[in-house]
């Protein structure tokens, strides 16, 4: 199944919101032959203060791909080891414009998921990368309150 976002995203829980939606749309990703992006078009639930997407003032979602997929080497063929085993990178990036000072513009700051899959992965050992994924994106939506207390306060 391709990467897709269905509208609308349910925003995990973070304190000071209350059941966080976010309507987007689909839009044109920077690298449009490698990636995809959506742009939050509306809010929902008790979100105090927050701006959806405009050219200056960004919130989108965007997906990329690796521009080449990599392919796995050649054993050794004396001891039969792959001695370099190359990755294949994807990116899930959330763009946000923030306003360091009011009255100043708006600064574009985001947040970075990288996926690295060893090359033949995807073949050899597919429920392995479905679990790194899931337990990724569990781990980040369980502390994405203390996540966001930790951005503000600077204590982990």
């Amino acid at each position: 199944m391709a990467v897709s976002l269905s509208s609308p995203v349910t925003g995990a829980s973070v304190s000071g919101f209350t059941t966080p939606t976010y309507t987007v749309v689909t839009d044109m990703a920077p690298d449009a032959a490698t990636g995809k992006q959506w742009a939050v078009s509306a809010l929902g639930g008790t979100q105090a203060g927050v701006n959806i997407h405009a050219a200056t003032n960004p919130f989108t979602f965007t997906f990329d791909k690796p521009k080449q997929f990599r392919s796995l080497g050649k054993a050794n063929p004396v001891t039969n080891v792959i001695a370099e085993v190359p990755r294949n990178v994807f990116k899930a990036r959330t763009r946000k414009g923030q306003t360091p000072l009011a009255g100043q513009p708006y600064q574009v700051c985001q947040s970075l998921s990288q996926f690295e899959v060893a090359a033949g992965a995807d073949v050899a050992d597919a429920p392995n990368v479905k679990a790194m994924v899931s337990f990724h994106i569990g781990c980040l939506s369980q502390l994405s309150s203390g996540i966001a207390d930790t951005l503000l306060t600077g204590v982990v």
